[in-house]
């Protein structure tokens, strides 16, 4: 009799020999047997049935020996407690960017507290950062969304739809398709690699290039979008960026180069790494 507890012994082993994260076995074996983190402690000494328990270790055995994300075996991730799909089209979401919707909230709230405003996410891929700001605040967030690639935007609309948030997707590349609008909040989380930084195999073959790789220095899209962004942002207006954690002081360069007068600083994210930077235009502060 294999029971939950020997099933989940023998993914940790798996996962062993090949040098993974132990988490992945109970995020598989909790998406498998159906059952919720409390279900499957009070399971544990039962029989796990025999067509979960396959399903189940083939699925250990495509992470921990393919290099197949947990994240694509499920076909979804949650962010920001909302259950959102990914495929190999767009980026996984990380915890690091549920950090950069919960400040725009509160910079929201502290510059434009109940003021209809018009929000645009720049490269939105899943969505993610898009839908969770728009359903986070309904009633007042206006929000677009663009992306280059057309699979992508497939799935952000999909996820959109699951979710009963209304955002408006546009096909174009970084500003492109808003460059008639006026816009009040600017979110991105654009590709920041460097083209010849090394990259863990598990996300070079699995996630896509064009949602990875940001130039020689990693800030190919942040000058494009710098550059260009005065000519959307109204007066008064919120920039705010997730890049890597070496990139704070040089993008706090570029963005003093075309927002001379804007005040820009950068905030950790919770594993103390210079995640965010936000420029905060024509507010007193």
């Amino acid at each position: 009799m294999i029971t939950y507890k020997k099933a989940l012994k023998e993914a940790n082993k798996i996962l062993r020999k090949n040098k993974k994260e132990s988490s992945a076995a109970k995020l598989l074996l909790l998406h498998f047997s159906s059952l919720s983190p409390t279900d499957l402690y009070l399971m544990y000494e039962k029989e796990m049935p025999k067509d979960s328990y396959n399903k189940f270790i083939e699925a250990v055995r495509l992470h921990a020996e393919k290099n197949i994300p947990v994240q694509h075996i499920m076909g979804f991730v949650y962010f920001y407690g909302y259950k959102f799909i990914v495929n190999d089209k767009v980026l996984i979401p990380r915890f690091e960017t549920e950090e950069l919707v919960a400040n725009v909230l509160i910079l929201y709230d502290k510059y434009f507290a109940n003021k209809d405003v018009q929000l645009l996410d720049v490269g939105t891929g899943s969505g993610c950062l898009a839908i969770t700001l728009q359903i986070e605040e309904s009633k007042y967030i206006k929000v677009f969304a663009t992306d280059i690639s057309e699979e992508a935007l497939d799935v952000a609309r999909q996820n959109a739809n699951n979710l009963n948030a209304s955002v408006t997707f546009l096909k174009g590349n970084m500003l492109e398709p808003v460059k008639d609008k006026k816009i009040d909040i600017l979110v991105s989380n654009p590709p920041y690699i460097p083209e010849k930084e090394e990259v863990d195999e598990i996300i070079i073959n699995n996630e896509p290039h064009v949602a990875l790789f940001g130039g020689e220095d990693g800030l190919k899209f942040y000058r494009e979008i710098l550059s260009n962004a005065s000519s959307i942002l109204n007066p008064q207006s919120i920039i705010a960026f997730e890049h890597g954690y070496d990139k704070a002081k040089d993008l706090q360069s570029i963005a003093k180069i075309y927002f001379p007068n804007a005040y820009i600083y950068t905030l950790k994210d919770m594993q103390n790494k210079d995640r965010m930077t936000f420029i905060i235009n024509g507010f007193s502060n």
